[in-house]
């Protein structure tokens, strides 16, 4: 699988996640099951990461979403949004600007045309006060 059918994946069973608060275990059964869904250690790893550090990756969007509380961003924004950021904190192969591109097209596919703005402009946002903080 290439990196963005693996993002692909994960994006499907956060948001699922996001909608049922199953346990993931269950999420990849019915993956499996209804076989739409690829999972694999990669897609797994990318689920299980963006879950794990839910509170903290929240805590960020929340700080950067000035005009909306986390309750009132959409799950698939959420969703997106807790990939990107999980990647561009604790994924170091991952460069920030290949998470931030990734995030968009994410958003283009399965998010609202007003949301792509959104995404972008929180990962953005994000990506302008870190590069100014390490310089």
């Amino acid at each position: 699988m290439s990196r963005r059918e693996v993002r692909d994946s994960a994006f499907k069973l956060v948001f699922e996640q996001l909608l049922r608060n199953d346990p993931v275990e269950e999420l990849y059964e019915i993956a499996e099951e209804i076989e739409e869904i690829t999972v694999d250690d990669a897609v797994k790893a990318l689920v299980e990461g963006s879950i794990a550090h839910a509170e903290e990756i929240d805590s960020i969007i929340s700080q950067y979403s000035t005009k909306r509380g986390l309750s009132r961003i959409p799950k698939v924004n959420r969703a997106v949004l807790r990939i990107a950021f999980f990647e561009i904190l604790h994924d170091d192969g991952t460069p920030m600007n290949a998470a931030i591109n990734e995030a968009v097209q994410l958003a283009q596919t399965y998010a609202a045309e007003e949301d792509v703005a959104f995404v972008n402009g929180i990962l953005g946002a994000y990506a302008r006060a870190n590069s100014e903080q390490e310089a």
